[in-house]
Order: structure tokens, then sequence, then C-alpha cells
């Protein structure tokens, strides 16, 4: 799956909100915990961990916006690191359940936050493949609610978010 546009409009939307918020800092940390706490997110709408529940996931259009709110801050992340021209999804065999993969992508994306170099940013990438593909969301599944997300994140700034 093609990037390029989706980094185009991240960085977009990251100008908007930090000249919008006047932020003038190096907010790499903020971001970091970010997409730990919106995978976190996504992990709970899925509820895989949850042994002692009967209740199921929650419905696809809940989990791929959960998804996308990850996708947000794993392409600013990117940009902030000058790897905004990782033009392709990288490919990559990544196995096993839900619960083994939202730990090994947790694990990936504190790594990459510690080593902040290619191939630990493309790590977690490869992982947000297999979680995508798991879940059963096709690339334009994804570009689409990205691009929904996206205009929402830009009106929520205007409404004072």
């Amino acid at each position: 799956m093609e990037l390029t546009d989706l980094f185009i409009m991240q960085k977009q939307l990251d100008t908007f909100i930090e000249e919008n918020n006047g932020v003038e800092r190096d907010v790499f940390r903020e971001k970091l915990l970010a997409l730990t706490v919106e995978l976190a997110e996504l992990a709970n709408e899925t509820r895989c961990f949850k042994f002692w529940s009967q209740k199921g996931p929650s419905p696809k259009p809940v989990l791929i916006e959960e998804y996308v709110d990850s996708i947000h801050f794993l392409l600013s992340l990117g940009i902030l690191k000058g790897m905004d021209d990782l033009l392709e999804w990288p490919e990559g065999e990544e196995t096993g359940d839900l619960t083994d993969l939202f730990i090994r992508t947790q694990r990936a994306v504190l790594d990459f936050g510690e080593r902040q170099d290619r191939a630990s940013y493309e790590a977690v990438w490869v992982l947000y493949r297999a979680i995508a593909e798991t879940l059963g969301f096709t690339p334009d599944e994804m570009i689409r609610a990205y691009r929904e997300k996206n205009d929402e994140n830009y009106a929520r700034q205007q409404r004072g978010y």
C-alpha cells in the first residue's frame, strides 16, 4: 500500500495543529505515548485479551477508527524523524493471535522510541499490517477511514478540541 499521500496529509495536519496550538518544541515523546495509548484502545475494542468476558469485539467501524487513530501517530512519528520518504507499507511476515500481535507491537513501538532508526520504524509498520490483516481491514478501507478521521481531526481543532 502506497504511503506518500498519507504522509503528506499527516504533515499538513501536524502543521495545522502545531500552529493552532502554538507548539514550538519537539513532541516526539508525547506522540510516542499517544501511539501506545491508541494501540491499547484498539486492543480494548477488540477484547481479544478479555478471556473473562463473553462480550464480543466492537463493530468493525469502531475498530477501524481506533486503528487509524494509531496510524496518524505512526505517520507523525516518522515525519518527526525524517522517515516520511517511506513510499510503501513495509512487507513482512508476522503471525500470531491478536493478543500476541498487540504485545509485540507495543514492544516494537517502544523499541522505535529508543532506537529511532529506520529498521525499528519499519518493524512497527509490519506489525500494524499484521493487525489490520487479522482484523480483516482492506487497504481501501484503511485509507478511507484515515481520510475520514483526518477530516474529523481538522474539524476538532477548529472547534477547540
